[in-house]
């Protein structure tokens, strides 16, 4: 009798596109692989580290699938054993739909909704987490221990899981948490009645615009700008005029010649998206002084506030002018992007539209989540936090710029800038810098060019590097990798 294999080879895994999203890739082609009886019942998978390594993919990406391909029942996994095909797919393997059939343009006539939707998916798909991909948290240090014996103390708690619907407007510990440290941290002056939890700053984004704004008001947003808060204003159907930033951000002189009649102003004072100044003293004055005459409406994106490198902050906007600013706030850049817990904070005679926003889009934020950050605020574990992470991304931020101010082609130049999770690299006009973003995602390096975030005048062509997820061992090893693709690329404008 022949030996079954105890652990198999999966050839057809090898052809995974990497511009598109990995882990779905992955656990598709797994599915189809036990379909047509390639994967028979029993046989054990290469272990996550071995099949990562394989694919040249994130092994956590494969963990991902593996854990969701166990909770569907494809998979089993036993200690000591390994992760097998399971074994109750012995008599028949389950039937699946086929592959979906990529989708004809001319076939249908997309309402235009649904193609503004389209774009806005594609545009705010993250990278996988490879070097230099944006925003992701560094591996083991959130959630950390304190977290999960939190996690662990709340979910015992009858309190802590309620079977209902809750307040809209978020937890009130959870809100009284965060108008203390808002207060403490950036100046705001607010109160926990005029704090909303969100699930993060495009939501927040998404409530201000229906709150404040009706379809076809003028609005000021930035040039180059957050693709998030771009899409964000087209659904909405508002007549977005986009102000160009310089050296000290927004140039609201310019925004007051184009449109003085705008309703609101969508800003990033402390950390402009992507290039990276703040947003000059004199404009934020000026800002304010046009927000107040006209009775429009400032939207404050603080997104990554608390991780500055040198200095200190300047304080929020909303500080300065409670009564016409908005501020938006996130969990997402300081803990991790799946918490997806965020909040707003607004004018007091606002808060309850915020709160119908909120309700209509949503209802609220998971309950228990907002009961464990509450408990790690109010016990001091947040702050302590803050400070570790803000020690690591210096540490790599300043290795990121080391490695590639020694090896940049000279054509090249990188952004001051002192704070948040990425910088920014300057490429010579002419530059293709979605091309070159393109070339080095297919040799395992996430970049995000910037050129597509301008609008109304020549973009001008650079390239984001995040940091924040990557040990320095790797991201040495991806400057060297980087760099070989970058001086092929501008080797014509010397």
């Amino acid at each position: 009798m022949s030996k079954r294999r105890s652990t198999i080879e999966i050839p057809s895994l090898q052809a995974i596109d990497r511009t598109a999203n990995i882990s779905r890739q992955l656990a598709q082609a797994l599915r189809s692989a036990i379909a047509r009886g390639e994967l028979r019942s029993g046989e054990r998978l290469p272990s996550t580290r071995t099949l990562a390594a394989s694919l040249k993919i994130a092994r956590g990406t494969v963990v991902e699938v593996f854990d969701q391909l166990t909770a569907e029942g494809y998979l089993e996994a036993r200690v000591g054993a390994g992760t097998r095909v399971a074994a109750a797919l012995m008599d028949a393997a389950p039937a699946l739909p086929p592959a979906p059939v990529p989708p004809v343009a001319e076939a249908i006539d997309l309402p235009a909704p649904a193609a503004r939707l389209i774009a806005a998916a594609r545009a705010l798909t993250p990278h996988p987490p490879v070097p230099f991909a944006i925003a992701v948290p560094a591996a083991g240090i959130a959630p950390d221990g304190n977290w999960r014996r939190l996690g662990n103390r709340v979910r015992a708690s009858r309190e802590a899981a309620p079977a209902g619907y809750h307040d809209p407007m978020g937890l009130l510990e959870l809100r009284i948490a965060i108008a203390e440290h808002v207060r403490r941290a950036r100046a705001v002056h607010c109160e926990p009645e005029q704090v909303i939890v969100t699930s993060g700053t495009q939501q927040g984004l998404y409530m201000a615009g229906r709150v404040l704004l009706s379809r076809d008001d003028p609005v000021w947003a930035e040039d180059p700008a957050y693709p998030g808060l771009t899409a964000v204003l087209d659904d909405l159907g508002l007549h977005t005029h986009r102000i160009p930033v310089d050296a000290q951000g927004m140039d609201v002189e310019h925004g007051l010649d184009l449109c003085p009649q705008a309703r609101a102003a969508f800003v990033t004072p402390s950390h402009q998206y992507p290039i990276g100044m703040p947003l000059s003293m004199a404009r934020r004055n000026a800002l304010i002084g046009w927000a107040d005459q006209n009775r429009a409406w400032i939207v404050e994106d603080d997104y990554d506030s608390e991780l500055r490198y040198a200095g200190h902050p300047f304080p929020s906007m909303q500080g300065l002018c409670p009564s016409r600013v908005v501020y938006l706030g996130t969990f997402s850049k300081v803990l991790f992007p799946s918490l997806r817990l965020g909040y707003v904070i607004a004018p007091p005679a606002l808060a309850e539209a915020f709160a119908g926003a909120r309700a209509i889009l949503d209802r609220h934020s998971p309950t228990t989540e907002q009961h464990v950050l509450a408990a790690y605020m109010k016990e001091g574990y947040f702050e302590a936090h803050i400070r570790r992470i803000r020690g690591l991304y210096a540490e790599r931020r300043a290795i990121l710029l080391s490695r590639l101010e020694h090896a940049l082609p000279e054509a090249c130049r990188i952004q001051p800038s002192d704070q948040g999770m990425h910088i920014l690299l300057w490429l010579p006009e002419g530059t293709d810098d979605v091309r070159l973003a393109a070339h080095a995602m297919s040799a395992g390096i996430a970049v995000r060019a910037i050129s597509p975030m301008y609008a109304g005048r020549p973009a001008r062509p650079g390239l984001m590097l995040g940091f924040g997820g990557f040990p320095p061992d790797q991201l040495r090893a991806a400057v060297d990798e980087f760099v070989k693709l970058l001086r092929t690329a501008t080797a014509n404008h010397r």
